[in-house]
């Protein structure tokens, strides 16, 4: 797990960046918010796991899988809209259902 803590520390403080910012420009219409994805399967995991990390990549996660780069999309597109303006400093996990703190 401690491979993992540089991840975690630096996703922890985009989280807590985002809510933070998020207060600055609120008066302004400005929104400040985050996605914060699980794991991804992208063309750069083979090139940079070894491979029996690879058939792995992903399941751990309730799903079972990795999640494709498109389903990611949709929370940036969301957070995107004039319909959302309500929502600032908010993280949107997308994690195959894994906790996100």
């Amino acid at each position: 797990m401690t491979r993992l803590l540089g991840c975690a520390t630096t996703k922890g403080a985009i989280h807590n960046f985002t809510a933070g910012l998020a207060k600055m420009p609120a008066g302004r219409s400005i929104r400040v918010n985050a996605v914060a994805p699980g794991p991804v399967w992208t063309r750069l995991i083979p090139s940079t796991m070894p491979p029996d990390r690879v058939r792995t990549l992903g399941g751990n996660t309730p799903l079972g899988r990795a999640a494709q780069p498109v389903e990611l999309a949709p929370p940036y597109v969301m957070l995107a809209t004039k319909e959302v303006d309500y929502i600032t400093g908010a993280t949107v996990p997308v994690t195959g259902a894994r906790p996100f703190p």
